[in-house]
């Protein structure tokens, strides 16, 4: 039983550094594609669009309906010790520092990794890969660079409109319990920001982006044959970037702490 465990340990163990160092080297790849001569900027503009306005409305309807929960869950807690004033500080800090940010990045995980490895493995799938190398077009920076780029610079813009619509919807809840005037609620969420609760959570932002485009794109580029492997990688694309999101996260917020002690 002990043998059967170890071995299962080690297998696994096996697959998974298998697996970080082939991502690795899809990573380097996109790295030299990224900077070689030519680059695909009607492409990469194409898909920006569509990978950000694709999500925009499940990120606001994600974010509002975020907004809302917060303020309803705090403010009764915050009542009680009479600081119910607070509530827009509160608010504003928990998700302009984190919430905002890791929930955007969460959604397009799951939209936008298992979209782009589902079109990536059926494209793999039925040799379309293929033909554009026989045709002497460079698949992987046509394909790959665009997307990556394309979501690494649309999630900040995503998180921008989903942190004013969380607040928006956190104001509508002062508005309504509290007869609370959207320019005063404003301007103590504002009052509260220092450029540590913005800088880092926008900085992590692009990195949130770069993960889930890298590894949509991984996931369906390398999947295997047959249909099964479409949905594989469209689902393995999703489980593998939101685990590295929170690693990620971690890391910015370790660092960042490191800083605002100092």
């Amino acid at each position: 039983m002990i043998e059967n465990i170890f071995r299962r340990f080690t297998g696994q163990l096996r697959d998974f550094l298998f697996e970080t160092g082939k991502l690795s080297s899809f990573t380097l790849r996109f790295s030299r594609e990224l900077f070689s001569n030519s680059f695909e900027w009607k492409e990469m503009f194409r898909q920006s669009l569509l990978l950000g306005y694709k999500s925009l409305f499940l990120v606001g309807m994600t974010a509002f309906i975020m907004g809302l929960v917060l303020t309803l869950q705090s403010r009764p807690t915050m009542m009680e010790f009479g600081a119910e004033t607070w509530i827009p500080s509160m608010v504003g800090i928990s998700i302009l520092r984190e919430i905002g940010p890791m929930i955007t990045a969460m959604v397009c995980a799951g939209k936008v990794a298992s979209s782009i490895g589902a079109e990536l493995g059926s494209m793999k799938v039925t040799e379309q890969i293929d033909a554009m190398e026989v045709s002497g077009t460079n698949p992987f920076k046509y394909l790959v660079v665009t997307r990556v780029v394309g979501i690494t610079l649309m999630l900040p813009l995503l998180t921008v409109v989903g942190d004013a619509i969380s607040l928006l919807g956190s104001w509508l809840v002062e508005h309504t319990k509290g007869e609370v005037t959207m320019t005063l609620y404003f301007s103590q969420v504002f009052e509260s920001l220092e450029y540590v609760d913005i800088i880092p959570s926008t900085i992590k932002t692009f990195f949130f982006g770069f993960i889930i485009g890298i590894v949509g794109c991984y996931k369906g580029y390398t999947s295997s044959k047959g249909t099964a492997g479409v949905g594989s990688a469209a689902n393995s694309a999703v489980v593998l970037s939101s685990i590295l999101l929170f690693v990620m996260d971690f890391i910015v917020v370790l660092i960042s702490d490191i800083f605002y002690d100092l």
